[in-house]
């Protein structure tokens, strides 16, 4: 079940740009130089924070309100109506905010700001206000900017449930997470190759080259190349360098589809088809070889 995770909000301040709607009411019905509450008040619409953070108003002048929450506005603009009105009632109604409102940038297809006026917003509202992510979720990267604070998310998790509150004021970034492995020796179409879709098995990645080549390649020698974490390449690994691991599967075995169905390539992985006649060269890499067999542990499988 899909989960969304609360950040801590921070309360709404106002800030240049943010536009208000204010209400002042009398609480004399006669005499008052603003409305009575029974009328409604008296409503001053689309009053905008000025560039140096100041607010213009009737009888109060210029008054600071960059930095202040809409009730401290309102307590702010009574104390400046003292003597000029009987105990005013004050409401202060962000309308138009440029302070809490979300950028959503990058690949999607209506990229701006989203308000935040309606109440909290998760990443997958932000972005779909913005019309959505325009590539595959899977090659989706999501960058979630909050101050000097930023967070990678990959859309696809977002989508499967990694959802999160996002805090007023932050950008959100769609870009290429471009996942790709490198196919190499006797194949159709040697070179580096975007992966088809998420986790993409060994039988589809040799589906997106072409397969081998019949006339030259060597069935019994296809080998993955791959540069695993140390720390999950056991007790025996060197801290801090990477360590070389090589996958064997022979395709003349007729378990080799199974194999190659259940085997996940990886990100920068590399897939060499040796051509035949090259028995020499597979004897000396021999010793850091694992041959994929049915039955091998999920590790070794790249589950």
């Amino acid at each position: 079940m899909a989960t969304v995770t609360a950040k801590h909000m921070p309360q709404l301040r106002l800030s240049p740009g943010d536009v208000i709607r204010l209400m002042v009411a009398d609480t004399v019905a006669d005499g008052g130089i603003f409305a009575p509450l029974s009328a409604g008040g008296t409503v001053f619409q689309q009053l905008r924070v000025e560039a140096d953070g100041r607010l213009s108003l009737p009888y109060v002048g210029h008054i600071r309100v960059a930095g202040l929450t809409p009730y401290e506005t309102e307590q702010l603009i009574r104390r400046r109506l003292k003597g000029v009105s009987v105990d005013p009632q004050v409401h202060v109604a962000l309308t138009g905010d440029q302070s809490g409102a979300v950028l959503v940038a990058g690949a999607v297809k209506h990229p701006g700001r989203v308000s935040t006026l309606d109440g909290p917003l998760t990443l997958l509202d932000a972005i779909n206000r913005a019309g959505g992510a325009v590539l595959e979720p899977y090659l989706v990267r999501v960058t979630l900017r909050t101050g000097d604070h930023a967070e990678v998310y990959n859309y696809q998790d977002i989508l499967e449930g990694q959802n999160r509150i996002v805090p007023p004021d932050s950008e959100i970034i769609l870009d290429r997470n471009r996942q790709r492995f490198v196919a190499m020796g006797a194949v159709v179409k040697p070179g580096l190759h975007d992966f088809p879709a998420p986790n993409p098995s060994l039988l589809e990645a040799l589906g997106v080259v072409g397969g081998l080549r019949d006339s030259t390649s060597d069935a019994t020698g296809v080998f993955v190349f791959r540069l695993t974490d140390p720390a999950s390449a056991g007790p025996a690994a060197e801290p801090g360098k990477p360590v070389a691991q090589v996958f064997r599967l022979n395709m003349e075995d007729p378990s080799a589809l199974f194999l190659a169905r259940q085997f996940l390539v990886q990100p920068e992985d590399a897939i060499y088809v040796t051509n035949a006649g090259v028995y020499e060269w597979q004897k000396i890499i021999s010793p850091i070889v694992q041959v994929l067999v049915l039955g091998r542990t999920a590790d070794a499988l790249g589950r």
